[in-house]
């Protein structure tokens, strides 16, 4: 029991954290159970690691969320720009090609590419906002983007970092523009494994429990963490962060 405990633990780390911060969830879990022979992992684990995740993020959202009256033209801007995802990503699902996808050659490339391009975006300030400038045209713009985070290593929260910032968008409205977009993106990774996990008549187990619980801690805690760090600094350290696994897995991988 210690060494399952241990393990979630672990697994809800790296997905609480690297979902909302620009280094790419899928690629360090992926990292992780190739590395190490995890004795926990299975579908209704990482389906409950996504639902703490959006439990997080909707709970730290949630006035604004729930304030429809002042929000209801952002909230219909989120879902807009959350379809692109949604439709390319059930596509890749039920084509099964996604899987395809997740080999370490192809996370070592885009944790690279990805966060070069992260850096060039960043460089100068702008200061667009969300109340003033979030339209339809920018949020589609950034939900085309969003695709990309379909392949391991891009990165969600990067890609979508990079799309705003490349419209203009000041760092603190880029990140809420990211988390806001991450609702249906978890809700939506959430329901294709809900539905796959009852065609396989899996039982629920305090495992998953305190799965859900310790992700939605690690993901709380990251968002309101970094929410004040891009206020005051650049994603420098992220970029760095990203060039520094590219390497060591290119390294892995051709020497």
């Amino acid at each position: 029991m210690f060494q399952e405990f241990i393990e979630i633990l672990i697994l809800s780390a790296i997905q609480g954290i690297s979902e909302f911060l620009p280094i790419s969830s899928s690629a360090h879990l992926i990292l992780v159970s190739n590395l190490y022979d995890l004795k926990t992992g299975s579908l209704l684990i990482d389906i409950s690691l996504h639902l703490g995740s959006l439990f997080a993020i909707i709970f730290y959202f949630r006035k604004d969320l729930f304030d429809l009256k002042n929000n209801n033209k952002l909230l219909q801007l989120i879902i807009i720009g959350s379809i692109p995802l949604i439709i390319f990503g059930y596509i890749l699902h039920s084509t099964e090609l996604i899987y395809l996808l997740r080999n370490i050659k192809v996370i070592a490339w885009t944790t690279l590419f990805f966060g070069i391009i992260l850096f060039f975006a960043d460089q100068q300030k702008f200061n667009k906002n969300i109340s003033a400038n979030l339209n339809i045209k920018s949020i589609i713009f950034i939900g085309l983007f969003q695709i990309l985070a379909l392949i391991p290593g891009v990165s969600r929260a990067g890609i979508t970092l990079t799309a705003a910032r490349f419209l203009e968008f000041n760092r603190v409205d880029s990140s809420k523009i990211s988390f806001l977009l991450s609702i249906p993106a978890l809700s939506g990774a959430s329901f294709l494994g809900l539905k796959d996990a009852f065609n396989q008549s899996i039982e629920i187990n305090y495992l998953i429990i305190i799965s859900v619980i310790l992700s939605f801690l690690f993901s709380y805690i990251t968002v309101k963490f970094f929410i004040s760090y891009i206020n005051k600094f650049s994603l420098n350290i992220f970029i760095i962060y990203r060039i520094f696994i590219a390497f060591i897995l290119l390294s892995i991988i051709y020497f």
